[in-house]
This record gives C-alpha cells, structure tokens and sequence, in this order.
C-alpha cells in the first residue's frame, strides 16, 4: 500500500500527527441520500472509507448524471493512528485498441465534443470498483457486501427525483432517442422525469447485489463484464471497442501523493495523472507573497491576484500534465520553490497580463501545449470517522449522464473525451493524446490541510472539471487566507477564464466588481460557473461538514451513541439514518 508522510517540497519530510481522541464521525456528499448512506455506514461501526465507498454506491443511484461505478475516481485518505497519508487512483483507461487518431474526424480535424462525447466509443474502462475494493482491503472495517445495501435499498425502493435531476434529464432529452436503456429507467410515461416522481431501477439493483455477493471481479469478470462490453460495441451511436481483457485487466494505482506548504499549512493531494494537485499548489505558491488577509474577500485586487496566479498556472498544467506512466511529468520542478518564485514574479499587482504563457520548469523536456476539455459530470464526498481517519474522494463520469450508455443499470463514463482530440500540435506530439491503457488528464482535486503541528484540519474537493482546480482553491484562500469560516469560504464567487477573458460567477458580489476588476487591463464577463464542493473541517477539536449552497448537498454527523443529526442543509433527522425515499 502506497503511504505518503507529509511532504514539503518533496525532501524535507514533515510527519503528520497520529490522533487518538475521538470525535464525531461526519459523512459529506452532493445528495442526501447518499451522505444519509455514509451516515448509516458510520453508525454502524464503519471507518471513513467504509462511509465514503458506500456513498460512491449511492451516488451510482441517485446522482447518476455526475458519477458511478460506470466510471473512475480519485481517493485520498489519511490514517488517523499512523498518521500517514495515501491515495488511489482509480481513474479510468483507454481501450488496448485506442489509437491517437480517436477523435479525429473524416476531414482529419478534431471532431466537435457534442459528436465525441455519445456512444461506447469514448468510453474508458471503469476504474471506480477496483478503487472500492482497495480501500476496502486496506482500511475497511465492515464485511463488505454491508457497503452496498443503502445502494441497494434505494435502486429497489426507489428514490424521488430532485430538481438538479430533472433540469439534467431535461437537458439531455433531444439525445436519448438512440439511447433505449437510459429512457427505459428515466422517462415516465415517454417524457423526461419530473420533480417528485419516483424512479426503481431493478437492473442496478442485481447488479450491486451480484458484486456484493461475489466480490469486485464480478464487474471486471463474467455477466457484468459482458454487459458493458456488449452495451459500448453495440451503441447506436459510435460503438466502441472495449473488450473483456480491457475489463479483466484493469487495476487501481496507489500512489504518492502531491504535497507542498503553504504559508503555515501542508497541503496534499492527488498526482497525475490529476492535475488537481499541481495545479492548486502552483497557484497557491505564486500568491503566497502577497498579503490576501489583509486584502481580504472584498477587495478586487485579491481577485485580481489570484486570477494572475490561476492562468499561469493552468498555462504550466496544459503543458506538462498527462499519464506519467507515458509522459515524464516534472511535478518536482513545477512545485520547485525557485520555480514558483519566477512565475509569481510575473504577476503585477496593479495589471493584468497580456499573455499566460507555460513555463520552463526544472527537469522538463519542452513539451507543446494543448488544450484539452473536461465536462462537468462529477461529485465530491467525503468522510472522518470517530478515529479521526478521513476518506476524501472525488468520483466521475465526465460529461452529464456520461457517454449515455447503460449496462447493468449505470451510466457508462465519456472518460476518453478528457484526452486532447488533437494528438499532434505544430508536429509535436501532445501530452495528453489518447494512447491504449493511458488514463486521460483530470482536474478532480481532493485535498487535505494539516495545520503547523502536523495535524489534519481540512478536507475538500468538487465538481466542475477543469473548474474544479479553481473551486476547491478558492475555498482553500476563504478559510486559511480569509479567514472565514467553511461554509462561507465553500459559498465565495467562483472565478475562471476564457477566450482572452477572466470570467466571474453571475449573480454573485463579483459581478458588483467588474468594473473594478476591468480597471487592471484584462476583460471581465459574467458567466455561469457554478460548483459542487464539500468539505470536513476540524474545528475547535470537533470536525464539521459542510456542502456546496448552490447544490443539494448535505452533511452529517453520528456521536458516540451512533444517533445521527444533521449539520448542514436538508431537512432529516432520526437514530437510524436510512437510504430509502424521502
């Protein structure tokens, strides 16, 4: 098992502090159904991954538009008692039969997504059971096949469509015509289903049933295995060509995490092939000379600032970040504290650049840049146990119901649409192209925060693809730089760019600012830029939980009499949390 102490600057090795006081257990996640799951697992003696898996399994029924077993996810976990850190990588792979030319139209330009992105044809193989079942070996405490029975529960019972459901169905209708299976589980009456309708899904329901009884090979092996492959070469829209040795082959990576401080912090996180971690420190770094406290959250040029830091750094992440099992990332030298100095000396504080150029770390071969693209099909949950063991996972399907195709009832993931289309810019091979067995290049950034003496304090992730990065780092400024506390922090303007223009959150305090923000040099617009973060935090030696304002999220705590109550959003409560309808 991959652990990883505390890291600064990959050399000097901080360890972090093992903890023995018990707290509350907090179970966090976008829908309440699924944090009531992680809630159950908890009250019943379950550890923080235990919680975290069976809200994954949940998430597979009652989120399907953002995650699942159909897909992949990235787990970051801290033992407690040890005070070691780990992390799996279960993102998914292309097939052994995927060539760089994938998504290369008949014109021999890069196809547009909305024709890459339906059909098995950018399916990747499922990475998120062979995660489950890691975890579960290293630091599962209940029998297995207890995970799946919220999820079970609720594909049986049924759950009641929420809003966010509805208004995804409803954005995906003109599509489903060629998608059978998706309509047969989600249309009521040959319409999109609505609001407070009830949805069953009894195929999922045998198929969580079949892996908790026979163990996670039952999804990479046999009648599930069959299933996916039949359901991505059949598609009517872009058959694929996964195979069962795609399947039977893949495996879950645990590895190192990325660590790196910040001001009096230790932040950590997912390696590439996320560009999650990078990414966040990197901006981070470049910000740390200047005085955001003081500046505070009302001040433009805070803003100003960390948009500076942002566009170089996503500059540096289409340059250098893929698969390190084929590329040679240089994390060393993108996080070299030299390096960091020269990229946040390119920032003026008083006006924006005119170009965001990719930097020449050190230890990096010169690489072309390319953009690649991400959708927004994903969530974040998280949980710490009474030990103070903390899951923090982020999990996906990439674009909104994946590539639309369901086997065994889940919605298989677009992962491969995450590639760069174009394998080839200026006549140099691009990083991120697609190549067989290689995981695309992902934003998805859970995070851990321990303080100066080594202890864990924080633990965050979201939605939003690329966004993501932004999300999760602008809620890391709102606590430790800012000061606030996490909900507030999790509720501060979401900020990203695009064509030439530093975009801000609609309808949000920013957008009081734009002028202000227009007046160091660069254009301001206004876009939609929501997010889906959760996050634990340790608070005056108590965790707390807290879920994104602009989604459906919850958090939940279980005392030590395993009773459960909530702590944030929704309306339920009792001694014996249930996954069933609510």
């Amino acid at each position: 098992m991959k652990k990883t102490s505390l890291i600064a600057l990959f050399f000097a090795v901080l360890m972090a502090v093992p903890t023995t006081a018990r707290s509350e257990a907090v179970a966090t996640s976008a829908d309440p159904r699924a944090t009531a799951a992680g809630a159950e697992i908890l009250a019943k003696g379950g550890s923080a991954a235990d919680a975290a898996m069976a809200m994954m399994l949940a998430l597979t029924v009652v989120e399907p538009q953002s995650s699942g077993i159909g897909g992949g996810g990235f787990l970051v976990h801290f033992d407690a008692k040890d005070g070691e850190l780990s992390t799996i990588n279960g993102r998914e792979t292309a097939p052994a039969a995927a060539r760089p030319d994938r998504f290369i139209g008949l014109d021999g330009k890069p196809m547009p997504f909305v024709q890459a992105w339906q059909g098995g044809h950018s399916a990747g193989v499922p990475g998120n059971i062979r995660l489950l079942a890691d975890a579960h070996r290293n630091w599962g405490r209940l029998k297995w096949a207890e995970l799946f029975k919220p999820a079970i529960r609720l594909a049986e019972k049924g759950f009641v469509v929420n809003k966010t459901l509805e208004s995804r169905l409803e954005s995906v209708a003109r599509f489903w015509p060629n998608f059978d299976a998706a309509r047969s589980i989600y249309w009521i009456d040959g319409k999109p289903a609505k609001a407070g309708d009830v949805i069953r899904n009894p195929a999922l329901a045998t198929t969580l049933k079949t892996i908790a009884r026979k163990g996670p090979d039952a999804f990479y092996k046999g009648a599930i295995a069959n299933q996916i492959v039949d359901a991505v070469t059949t598609s009517k829209v872009s058959p694929g060509d996964m195979t069962l040795a795609d399947l039977a082959a893949y495996k879950a990576v645990e590895q190192n995490a990325i660590c790196a401080p910040y001001r009096v912090y230790v932040i950590c996180g997912m390696a590439p092939p996320s560009s999650g971690a990078t990414t966040v420190l990197q901006i981070l770094g470049t910000i740390e000379r200047f005085d955001l406290k003081t500046l505070g959250k009302d001040d433009a040029k805070s803003w100003h600032l960390i948009s500076q830091a942002m566009q170089l750094a996503y500059a540096d992440r289409e340059a250098y970040l893929a698969d390190p099992a084929f590329v040679d990332v240089p994390v060393e030298g993108l996080l070299d504290r030299s390096y960091i100095a020269e990229r946040s000396a390119m920032i003026d504080p008083m006006k924006a650049r005119a170009d965001y150029p990719a930097g020449n770390p050190p230890g990096a071969r010169a690489r072309t840049a390319a953009v690649s693209g991400e959708r927004y099909g994903t969530t974040h949950f998280a949980a710490v146990d009474a030990n103070g063991n903390i899951a923090n996972m982020t999990s996906t399907i990439e674009s909104v119901f994946g590539n639309q195709v369901v086997a065994g009832g889940f919605f298989l993931n677009n992962e491969l649409t995450d590639f760069t289309f174009a394998p080839e810019k200026d006549g140099a091979p691009v990083a991120n192209r697609v190549e067989p067995g290689k995981r695309p290049l992902s934003s998805m950034a859970p995070t851990v925060v321990f303080d100066r003496d080594g202890k864990a304090i924080l633990a965050l992730g979201s939605a939003g693809g690329k966004r993501i990065i932004m999300h999760v780092t602008k809620t890391l400024i709102g606590v430790l730089d800012f000061g606030l506390p996490l909900k507030e922090a999790i509720g501060l303007p979401n900020i990203f760019f695009g064509s030439g223009a530093l975009l801000v959150e609609e309808n949000s305090p920013l957008t009081q600012k734009i002028d202000a923000l227009a007046a160091f040099g660069q254009p301001v617009k206004p876009g939609d830029l929501g997010s889906k973060v959760n996050a634990l935090q340790l608070v005056d030696g108590k965790w707390i939980g807290a879920a994104d304002p602009r989604s459906e999220g919850t958090a939940m705590a279980v005392d030590g009499k395993r009773r459960w109550r909530l702590i944030d959003g929704g309306a339920i409560e009792g001694d014996a949390p249930s996954a069933s309808v609510h």
